[in-house]
Formats: structure tokens, C-alpha cells, sequence
């Protein structure tokens, strides 16, 4: 299995298909397993690079690293490692935050950004006794609790193979991924530096998600920025709706940002032309 020594670690990765690079990057506890039913869509046309941060699925577990700067900087230089000078960044959940980070930090190695159900910019703002459950059903190895509550709150019912995949995935993250990570995204506070954000975003929502208000909010603190909701879709998107997300995504990468701005510029244009 490929994997690249990065920042102190070993990062797996793998690779699909040629042509316009896109890197995948998984949520909390998650993996690139996330994205297995989304590429084959995708792979014909572009290079998708999915991947494992440290401390979950097929990467190591070092005993330090575990912040959203420092899972941005493990992108920047698995970009490096593949002599990738430019991208498209796609990232799901905690990916999301990782997302806005890139964004700050590294706009010149962004062709896209796509941000798909990102965790909140100002922080996961949840009850201690939601993660002392977690910790607890993780401790418990409760693997049965943990896929019965995941089906429930995936509106459309997916595969339950490849969702007791993904619970098998989130117990076998590192101590320092489980409780580091979580701590990174409830102490994230970069809301307002949003409006730095230059490059050409797509925000993708569920409708049934807990977190679509603050997804809507974050957008619209976005410059340069389109938005997707799926309706009666929760927070599991590249789960629940594979193939229906890869046609958003190739849209966007095709089209960019179209929005009711770029809209009426271009009418600007067309009308100064004619004058």
C-alpha cells in the first residue's frame, strides 16, 4: 500500500484514474473509504487522490499532530510528495475545516475548494456528554450501537455493509485522533476570516444535517463561494448519495462559481460590449 513519509509521519494514499488532480480527505474517525462509492464516477476525467490523515485508517499513528493546522499542513506536503503545484481540494466534514485552513493559508495551491458538510468555522458547538458517549461506546467497542445510530441518521438508508465499514474504521482510529481531533474542531475559531477566502468554492449541505444552518452561515461569509443542499440527505453525503454528489462536484469543476453576481456581470459585460 502506498504511503508517504511526511511531517514525522506516513501517510497512506491511493490514486484513481488521470488528468485534473482532485485530493479527497475523510471527516473525524473517518478514512478514504469515505469517498470509495463517489470516485468510479469520477475517475474517467480526473486524478482523484484519496487519502488518510494521521492517526486514522491505513496512516500512522504518531503521538502528536493531531490540530486542524497541523492536518493542513500534512495536505500541503502529500501535495508535495506527488509534485502536485496546484489542485482541487475536496473535504467532508472535520476535511471541511481542513478546507477553510487550506483556503487561509495556501490559496495558491487551490485551483477548487469543496467544502462538503465542513464542520462549523467557529467551532463544533455540542454538549460534553455527546463525546463522553462516543468516548464511552468506543471504549465499550460498541460496534452494533454505533451502525444502528449511523443508519438512523442517514435519511435514505445506505448500504449498511458500508456503513458497519466506516464504524469499523472510527474504532480503529489512534487515542490521539479521537480525542485531538475533536478538541481541534471545538476550539476552531476562524469564522470571521472566511471573507479571505478567495478561491472559487463550492459548499455542499444536507438538508437533514444538524449542521446545514451553520454550513448556511459559514457560506455566506464566503466571497467567492456556490452553494448545493440536498434534499433528505443527513451529514454522511458521499455515503448517502454517491453518485448524485460526483455530478455536483464535476459540474462545479467544470463551471466554477455561477451565482447571481457572476450572472449579472457577465450581463454587464454583454451590454458594455454593445454600446
Amino acid at each position: 500500500m502506498p504511503h508517504a513519509q511526511v511531517n514525522g509521519t506516513s501517510l497512506y494514499y491511493e490514486i484513481h484514474g488521470e488528468g485534473e488532480p482532485i485530493l479527497f480527505h475523510h471527516g473525524y474517525t473517518g478514512s478514504h473509504d469515505s469517498w470509495e462509492e463517489v470516485v468510479p464516477h469520477l475517475s474517467g476525467r480526473y486524478r482523484c487522490i484519496l487519502m488518510d490523515c494521521r492517526g486514522a485508517g491505513d496512516s500512522d499513528h504518531p503521538a502528536e499532530g493531531y490540530s486542524i493546522e497541523q492536518y493542513a499542513d500534512d495536505v500541503i506536503a502529500l501535495a508535495d510528495f506527488l509534485g502536485l503545484e496546484r489542485f482541487t481540494y475536496v473535504g467532508h466534514s472535520m476535511g471541511g475545516v481542513i478546507g477553510y485552513e487550506l483556503g487561509l493559508r495556501f490559496p495558491t495551491r487551490l485551483a477548487k475548494l469543496v467544502l462538503v458538510a465542513p464542520a462549523p468555522a467557529d467551532g463544533v458547538q455540542a454538549p460534553p456528554e455527546m463525546h463522553d458517549r462516543a468516548r464511552a461506546l468506543r471504549q465499550a467497542r460498541d460496534a452494533e450501537t454505533m451502525l444502528r445510530e449511523r443508519l438512523v441518521m442517514a435519511p435514505r438508508r445506505p448500504d449498511p455493509d458500508i456503513f458497519r465499514r466506516a464504524v469499523e474504521r472510527a474504532l480503529s482510529v489512534s487515542d490521539g485522533h479521537f480525542e485531538g481531533s475533536w478538541e481541534a474542531l471545538v476550539t476552531y475559531r476562524k469564522g470571521e476570516r472566511l471573507r479571505e477566502i478567495a478561491v472559487p468554492t463550492l459548499l455542499v449541505a444536507g438538508a437533514a444535517d444538524g449542521l446545514l444552518e451553520a454550513n448556511l452561515r459559514d457560506f455566506l461569509r464566503l466571497p467567492n463561494a456556490t452553494l448545493h443542499v440536498f434534499s433528505r440527505v443527513g451529514h454522511q453525503i458521499p455515503r448517502e448519495v454517491p453518485a448524485e454528489f460526483a455530478l455536483v462536484l464535476a459540474d462545479f469543476l467544470e463551471h466554477g462559481v455561477v451565482t447571481a453576481r457572476t450572472l449579472q456581470q457577465r450581463l454587464r459585460e454583454l451590454q458594455a460590449a454593445a454600446r
